[in-house]
């Protein structure tokens, strides 16, 4: 991405088609798809790009099974042709998971659940396909018997199985697989001696990732993209709009945006651009946010080469995941009323799930086995149905008002690009082009393998495979940068793949502005190694400003971006207090502190010179 100051030089000096105001994943697609048909497009971030909630999800492009249901199936079918897209289009970001339904005590696996997945299947794939695909099954003599091979093809499947000549990626039919193959996927069950279970397949993802990766897209087609600037108001002719008034929250400095059309992507923010407007015209429900929790746990305390369903009683279901190198658990749905910002997850939520897993894998797993918490919300439109166990739908709504305004809300990471194209398309339609959709063609990213990287001296081993799996080719540029500093090669948490020149490309290249934005979303450090990142390390005296690496990893995350960006020492203990504040707001473990005095993401800084 261009660097941020050229940014909000090009949207003060220029008129765009476009200008769409939220920077997660809805408002990236956005951006990339009208850019890609031709659109001058400027996007406005008012914090850091997913820092809502697009950085908090359970890290699954899947169909959702649980929207069986409801018998939503139209969302479901959209969202699982999705999935075999993003695969495609994708396939260092988005990769196959095996999930596993087990069954215990000399039980047979539900027959309703597998009901469930036979429909599941039917709709992953277009008919024509799913004919060739029988064909080809039979021809290959896939058995059932030997559970070690079948489980190792199941977890070779879950690494790469990029799709070939072009194809979007569709899994093998689910299937009964034994105890022994359960055990395989799911060593933590052990205790429980399971019997046999179902095996299929979804994907995972890096949220955040994806939606930098899908902005450097936008990018690339001539889009411009500013984090830390936030809308404040529409400037209007006549009744209708022709950009927005906008405030650099960093410089305090006000810009106005013009642009033919404004594209409201904010999620659960939607309603706070002109609500009334929304409210009284458009008839949109009040959004009903949702607080999704989820905690994560070491690999070797609950160890998974596969995911697996967690019955949490009262008919509800959670994922416990291997993700990065942990295990990943969640998630909750309960309404949430109170700040948008800082959503902390709830020691109830904590509770709930550490009780759901704790009884299923047979473990006595407690707070002291946590390495992170995280929770978001989501914006969830209401049904109108009460006696729904949520009342919600997924599916995405789209409002367009007197001053013409577009809204998008609702829906999931899983269908963004549907969300984007649905958006573009009103445009393109009350524009009279002739501008189809090419997201579906575009790639995002370039996958590259970890074995195709150069070995640089410092670099652990097990970072090349971290780092083709986050950046693809781009990759390159991290271990460029560990080659020409010797100190970024070294790993910003001792014993994990993260690397400090991972930092300084993200200042360098992803407006990267805070100690938070380098550990919380251009790395996943803050929910998977909090403990390591809010103890007492969280102090500047023992930091020097001219990018040294003394002390804990705050310490030296702060001392690269304070070189990369310039920051005095004055400015570097300012951002040292900053994340502990921000740690502590977003619950982070152990962060203490008070949670009223944090600051918002991205205000000004006192007057300290950078």
């Amino acid at each position: 991405m261009i660097e941020r100051g050229h940014a909000l030089a090009a949207l003060s000096e220029h008129e765009f088609d476009v200008v769409v105001v939220g920077g997660g994943i809805t408002g990236a697609g956005v951006a990339l798809d009208a850019a890609a048909r031709g659109y001058s497009v400027a996007l406005l971030e008012r914090a850091d790009y997913a820092s809502g909630t697009s950085s908090r999800s359970s890290k699954l492009v899947h169909g959702g099974l649980r929207y069986l249901q409801h018998f939503d199936l139209g969302l479901v079918r959209e969202a699982l042709l999705e999935r075999s897209l993003m695969v495609a289009l994708a396939p260092h970001l988005v990769r196959p998971l095996p999930l596993v339904v087990p069954a215990f005590d000399g039980g047979r696996p539900d027959r309703l659940v597998g009901v469930g997945l036979n429909l599941y299947d039917v709709m992953s794939v277009d008919r024509d396909r799913l004919r060739s695909r029988r064909g080809r099954r039979g021809r290959s003599q896939r058995g059932r018997g030997n559970g070690a091979a079948a489980s190792a093809d199941a977890r070779a499947l879950g690494r790469s199985a990029a799709p070939e000549d072009g194809e979007s990626w569709s899994p093998e039919r689910h299937r009964v697989i034994s105890g022994e193959e359960v055990l395989e996927l799911l060593p933590a069950l052990a205790p429980r001696d399971p019997t046999s279970g179902y095996l299929f397949y979804d994907c995972q993802t890096d949220d955040v990732r994806l939606v930098l990766t899908v902005l450097g897209e936008a990018e690339r087609f001539g889009a411009v993209c500013a984090n830390r600037v936030a809308v404040t108001g529409l400037l209007e002719r006549d009744g209708r709009s022709e950009g927005v008034q906008a405030l650099d929250v960093e410089s305090g400095a006000r810009l106005d945006v013009r642009a033919a059309n404004v594209v409201n992507a904010t999620g659960v923010w939607a309603d706070e651009l002109r609500p009334q407007e929304l409210h009284d015209e458009a008839e949109l429900p009040r959004i009903r946010p949702s607080r999704g929790t989820h905690i994560t746990i070491r690999n070797e305390d609950l160890p998974l080469v596969g995911g697996a369903i967690v019955p949490a009683g009262a008919g509800r279901s959670i994922f416990a995941l291997p993700w990065l190198g942990h295990t990943l658990v969640g998630t909750t749905d309960n309404d949430y009323e109170g700040p948008l910002d800082h959503i902390r997850p709830s020691d109830e939520d904590i509770d709930y799930l550490l009780e759901a897993v704790n009884k299923f894998f047979g473990t006595a797993l407690g707070t002291a086995q946590l390495t992170g918490a995280f929770a978001g919300v989501r914006p969830l439109i209401s049904t109108g149905d009460p006696k729904k166990s949520v009342d919600i739908s997924r599916k995405a709504e789209l409002y367009e008002t007197s001053s013409g305004m577009i809204t998008i809300t609702g829906g999931k990471l899983t269908t963004w690009r549907r969300m984007a194209k649905m958006t573009v398309d009103r445009l393109v339609e009350r524009d009279a082009r002739d501008a189809p959709c090419r997201t579906h063609e575009i790639p995002l990213g370039q996958a590259i393998a970890a074995d195709e990287l150069p070995r640089v001296e410092g670099v652990p081993d097990a970072s090349y495979e971290a780092l083709a799996s986050r950046y693809g080719h781009a990759a390159h540029d991290v271990l460029a940068l560990a080659a020409e500093r010797g100190e970024l090669a070294q790993p910003i948490v001792a014993g994990l793949p993260d690397l400090l020149a991972e930092v300084a490309l993200a200042a360098r290249r992803e407006q990267a502005r805070s100690i938070g934005d380098a550990l919380l979303r251009r790395t996943r450090l803050g929910l998977l190694a909090a403990r390591e990142l809010t103890g007492r390390e969280l102090n500047a005296s023992s930091h020097s400003a001219d990018g040294g690496a003394e002390g804990g990893p705050v310490e030296r995350v702060g001392a690269v971006l304070g070189r990369e960006l310039g920051w005095s020492a004055e400015r570097l203990a300012t951002e040292l207090d900053r994340f502990a504040s921000e740690a502590a707001a977003e619950g982070m473990l152990d962060a203490g502190g008070a949670v009223e005095s944090v600051p918002a993401a991205g205000s000004p800084l006192p007057r300290a010179r950078s």
